[in-house]
């Protein structure tokens, strides 16, 4: 699994790079394509990142017109970013590129293997999410 992951995050990588991008990036626009306009904090806690990485990747997506830093109309001291019309357009595109490679990836196996695939993926997962959800569980008790 190790090797299938490196192997997709790399063609992934090799279509970001080419458009000046990094994974970071895409997640980050996809966090606020999801969720809408937060915080750069809430943002940064939400990825799990520092606030400092956050904000070059931040600085990074305003450069290329892809995010905008705006002011909350009700109360002016907090501001969020937020995907500009740019930006939901390039997430259009990336997304594209997410199948394009997913499917450069899994072009060996028919549909119906593609959705075993993914179906034994999901419950491994689902064991695993568990089972740390439980570690955690315990740790607090």
């Amino acid at each position: 699994m190790y090797t299938m992951g490196k192997a997709a995050r790399r063609r992934l990588s090799e279509k970001l790079t080419a458009r000046g991008l990094r994974l970071w990036h895409l997640t980050a626009m996809a966090m606020m394509a999801d969720l809408g306009p937060q915080p750069k904090g809430t943002l940064a806690s939400r990825l799990d990142m520092h606030a400092s990485d956050l904000g070059r990747i931040v600085n990074d997506l305003i450069k290329a017109g892809h995010a905008e830093c705006v002011r909350r109309p009700g109360d002016r001291r907090h501001v969020h970013v937020q995907l500009t019309p740019e930006g939901w357009s390039a997430l259009d595109s990336l997304n594209a590129d997410v199948a394009s490679a997913d499917d450069d990836l899994l072009a060996p196996l028919s549909e119906a293997e593609r959705d075993q695939l993914g179906s034994l993926l999901r419950r491994v997962y689902t064991h695993m999410d568990s089972a740390a959800s439980s570690v955690v569980q315990e740790a607090r008790v």
